[in-house]
C-alpha cells in the first residue's frame, strides 16, 4: 500500500493542476468573450432577432367633379435594407458603383445621407434607393453583384396627370422633413414618408394619407429570413372628389397663356369652385418625385413667381369692380336714390386737389345705373364722400373683404381693408377725405384677392347670400344671409347688365350667353395697369360668377372681359365644350 502512495499523490496533484488549468481557461474564455469582444457579440445577437418591414400608407386619390383623376398613384420600387447590414464592409460604395453601371446616378455620399435620415432603429428596414422602375429593378436584381442583403419592395408614388394646369389646386407631396416630423409626433410618421406640402394634398393630409402597414420577421446572424412572425397590410386613405372642372380649368390655362394673373369660376349658390387658375404655373410632378436643392431654389427665386397662387394669395386693388359695393351701400344707407345724379365734367375738386375721371372729357349727368355702365369715377367720388370711410369699411367687411374667404386651401390671403386706425399705426398720419375719395373707386389702402371679388359679386348674383367657396364636395355648403333689399340689388344688377350690353365690357357678351359684370383698371406702381373683369351668367338667372385678373393687362374691357365671356359660355353652352380643343 505504501509503495503506491507516492504515485497516487502525483496523480492527485496532476488532477488538481488540470482542474486549475481548466478553470483558468474557462475564466480566460469568459473574459475574452464577455469583456474583450463584448461589442462584437452584442451586434451578433442584435442581428439574430426580430426585424420589422414597414409598408408606407396608401394615399387616397383626387378626382375632379367629373371623376377625372387629378392625383393618382403609380407603382415603382424601392430598394430596402437594414442599417446593420448596410454598414457592413464596403456595401455602400459597391452599391453606388452598381447603380452607376445601370444608369442610376447616386454617389456613396447620397446613399449614406438618405439612410442616415431614416435611421432610427438598427432592426427596422430603411429605404436605400427610391423610384426605381420595373425594368430598372429587374435589371439590378439580375446583376450577380446585387447585394443579397437588400431587397426590392413595390411602392405607390404620386403622379399628377393634369400637371401645371391644376398644380396650384392639387399641390404636391414630398418627403417629410425633420420639422414636420416633430409637428406630426405621435401620428405614425417616420423619415422617408410622403406628406402633403401644398394645396389639397396638404389641406386634406389626414384624410388622404391612409395607415402604415408592416411585417415582422425573424432573421439569423447573416440577416437571412428564418420565419414570418406577423404581417398587416397598409391602409388606403380616402379618395377626394373636388368641385373643380378639369376641362374648364384647362381652358382657363389656355386663356391665361402669356399673362400673369388668375381666372376663377364659382357657383353663386353653393360656392363650388369650378375653375381656380393661376398663371404662370409650375409642374408639380418633379416636385413630388424629388428635385435638387438647386432646382428648388431656382423655382422659388423665379421673378415670374410660378409658385404664387394668384387666385387666392395675389393682392390687388379691386379698382372699379368695387363700385357695386359703394353704390349698394349708398342705396341702403339712403345717401342716394336710383334717380340721384351728379355731373361729370372729367374731374372732381376737393380742397386744393383735383381727382380725374378715367374719361377726361367727362360723362355728363349720370345716375347710379349709368355711372356703373360707364364706370364714371366722378359719380363715385361724391357718393363715397357722402358715405364716409366708417360706413365704407363696414360694408367692405360685411361682404367678406379684409379676411380669408375660408376656401379649403392653405395659403389664402386676407387682403387689406385699411381705415384711419390702420393708417395712423402704419404711417403716423391722419385720415384725409382724399383717402376716402380713392377708396370709393377701389384704390388707395384697399387690396383684395380675385377670389374675394368672386364672393362679393356672388352676393349680387344670388340675391344676398355670402357663400364660402369650396373645392372638396365633402365640405358642407355655408352661406350667410345679408338681408339685402331686392329692389336695391336689382338696381345694381341693372347697372351691371348695362356694363356688358352698352358699356365698357361689350366684348364679354359676344359668346352666345347673357353676361352681367363690371370692368376694372387697377393702378400698378410697378408698371402697366392691372386689368379686371367680374361677371356672372346667365344674367336673368345667374349660376356662375367668374373673375379674370391680369397683371399689367391694361384694360379690363378689352382683355379680361372676353376671357370671362368665353369661360362662362364653355360652362353654360354644351356646344362650346365641343369646340374647345
Amino acid at each position: 500500500m505504501s509503495d503506491h502512495r507516492p504515485e497516487m499523490n502525483l496523480r492527485l496533484v496532476l488532477w488538481k493542476l488540470f482542474l486549475l488549468f481548466s478553470l483558468l481557461l474557462l475564466a480566460g474564455g469568459l473574459y475574452f468573450f464577455q469583456i474583450v469582444n463584448a461589442d462584437a457579440y452584442v451586434r451578433l445577437a442584435a442581428n439574430n432577432r426580430l426585424r420589422f418591414i414597414r409598408f408606407a400608407p396608401i394615399r387616397g386619390e383626387i378626382f375632379d367633379r367629373n371623376g377625372v383623376p387629378l392625383a393618382a398613384n403609380v407603382t415603382t420600387f424601392d430598394i430596402m435594407g437594414y442599417p446593420l447590414d448596410i454598414e457592413k464592409d464596403d456595401m455602400v460604395e459597391n452599391l453606388a458603383h452598381l447603380l452607376s453601371r445601370h444608369g442610376i446616378p447616386m454617389s456613396a455620399e447620397d446613399l449614406r445621407r438618405d439612410v442616415k435620415r431614416q435611421f432610427w432603429a438598427p432592426y427596422r428596414v430603411v429605404r436605400v434607393v427610391s423610384n426605381i422602375t420595373l425594368a430598372q429593378m429587374a435589371d439590378l436584381v439580375a446583376d450577380p453583384e446585387f447585394p443579397r442583403q437588400l431587397f426590392p419592395i413595390p411602392v405607390l408614388r404620386r403622379t399628377y396627370p393634369a400637371g401645371s394646369i391644376a398644380s396650384n389646386v392639387t399641390g404636391f407631396v414630398g418627403e417629410i422633413n425633420e420639422n414636420e416630423l416633430r409637428q406630426m409626433e405621435g401620428k405614425s410618421y417616420v423619415g422617408g414618408d410622403q406628406i402633403g406640402k401644398t394645396g389639397i394634398e396638404r389641406q386634406y393630409e389626414e384624410i388622404l394619407r391612409g395607415e402604415p402597414g408592416g411585417e415582422s420577421v425573424e432573421v439569423d446572424a447573416r440577416g437571412r429570413r428564418v420565419r414570418e412572425i406577423d404581417t398587416y397590410p397598409a391602409g388606403r386613405g380616402e379618395d377626394l372628389h373636388l368641385t373643380l372642372d378639369l376641362g374648364a380649368q384647362r381652358l382657363a390655362a389656355d386663356l391665361l397663356k402669356g399673362y400673369r394673373g388668375a381666372l376663377i369660376v364659382m357657383d353663386v349658390h353653393d360656392g363650388d369652385v369650378l375653375v381656380l387658375a393661376s398663371s404662370p404655373s409650375y409642374d408639380n410632378n418633379p416636385l413630388s418625385w424629388g428635385v435638387s436643392a438647386k432646382e428648388w431654389n431656382a423655382l422659388l427665386s423665379d421673378p415670374q413667381k410660378p409658385m404664387l397662387d394668384r387666385s387666392i394669395a395675389g393682392l390687388y386693388p379691386p379698382a372699379s369692380t368695387f363700385k357695386i359695393l359703394v353704390g349698394l351701400a349708398a342705396l341702403v344707407e339712403k345717401e342716394v336714390t336710383p334717380t340721384t345724379s351728379f355731373f361729370c365734367g372729367g374731374s372732381f375738386t376737393l380742397g386744393n386737389r383735383t381727382f380725374r375721371c378715367w374719361k377726361r372729357s367727362g360723362h355728363g349727368t349720370v345716375n347710379l345705373t349709368t355711372a356703373l355702365q360707364h364706370s364714371c369715377d366722378v359719380y363715385f367720388y361724391q357718393v363715397g364722400l357722402k358715405l364716409g370711410i366708417t360706413r365704407l369699411l363696414k360694408w367692405a367687411e360685411l361682404f367678406g373683404l379684409g379676411k380669408p374667404t375660408g376656401i379649403d386651401l392653405p395659403g389664402e390671403a386676407g387682403g387689406v381693408v385699411a381705415g384711419p386706425d390702420w393708417k395712423k399705426a402704419r404711417f403716423k398720419e391722419g385720415w384725409y377725405r382724399g383717402d376716402t375719395v380713392n377708396y370709393s373707386i377701389g384704390q388707395g389702402f384697399l387690396l383684395t384677392t380675385p377670389l374675394q371679388l368672386a364672393t362679393m359679386y356672388a352676393v349680387i348674383a344670388n340675391g344676398g347670400k355670402l357663400v364660402r367657396p369650396r373645392l372638396a364636395n365633402r365640405l358642407p355648403v355655408q352661406a350667410a344671409e345679408l338681408n339685402l333689399a331686392p329692389n336695391h340689388m336689382n338696381i345694381i344688377r341693372k347697372g351691371l347688365d348695362y356694363v356688358v350690353r352698352r358699356g365698357t365690357a361689350r366684348r364679354a357678351g359676344g359668346f352666345g350667353i347673357t353676361v352681367a359684370g363690371k370692368t376694372g383698371t387697377a393702378q400698378n406702381a410697378h408698371g402697366d395697369d392691372h386689368a379686371l373683369f367680374v361677371g356672372y351668367a346667365p344674367m336673368d338667372n345667374p349660376k356662375y360668377v367668374a373673375v379674370a385678373m391680369l397683371e399689367a393687362g391694361l384694360h379690363g374691357g378689352s382683355v379680361a372681359s372676353p376671357m370671362v365671356g368665353e369661360m362662362l359660355s364653355y360652362l353654360l353652352v354644351p356646344e362650346s365644350r365641343m369646340k374647345t380643343p
